[in-house]
């Protein structure tokens, strides 16, 4: 049994090795009602790494679509971060006690953010948008802002960006 000492150890040499980022969490505005769950949350700076690492072919992973689906959100997020700096933006998570949830916030210095969640399949294309509509449904706008958008990323299809009241954008 690996004990919590020695895993903290391994996940702090692999940190400086720089083969996995933490993707801290996000609150809606500075001082929240919600409670947040605030633990970052790990991810391989290029999950092709971790498929060497392990010798992963296409076909034992397309056998554990956890383990799949995990991989895709660390390059979904490796992609999401590469695009925000860019452009100054930072990119979080968002979990709360109620279990609403989004696996990418991304956010800029002026506090207009996006929402993702990230599926393998198109078949979870409806799941993901009221998790994320009921996620948005409890942000107080009185605080802050409405996303700019929400979207659901998917390995097998388009990215579905999704209809937001306030959207500024098309």
């Amino acid at each position: 049994m690996l004990s919590a000492d020695i895993a903290a150890n391994y996940v702090n040499a692999l940190r400086r090795l720089f083969i996995v980022e933490e993707q801290p969490a996000w609150a809606p505005h500075l001082r929240s009602r919600y409670a947040v769950r605030t633990s970052s949350k790990l991810h391989f700076v290029d999950p092709a790494l971790a498929a060497a690492i392990t010798g992963t072919s296409a076909e034992r992973l397309m056998q554990d679509l956890d383990t799949a689906g995990l991989w895709f959100e660390s390059q979904v997020v490796q992609h999401l971060r590469t695009f925000a700096e860019l452009r100054g933006g930072r990119v979080y998570h968002y979990r709360d006690k109620s279990g609403k949830e989004a696996d990418a916030v991304v956010e800029f210095d002026d506090g207009h953010w996006a929402a993702f969640e990230v599926k393998l399949g198109q078949r979870q294309i409806a799941r993901a948008q009221d998790s994320l509509a009921a996620f948005v449904a409890d942000i107080d706008t009185r605080c802050t802002p409405a996303p700019v958008f929400t979207a659901v990323v998917t390995a097998d299809g388009p990215t579905m960006k999704l209809p937001t009241a306030s959207s500024p954008f098309p």
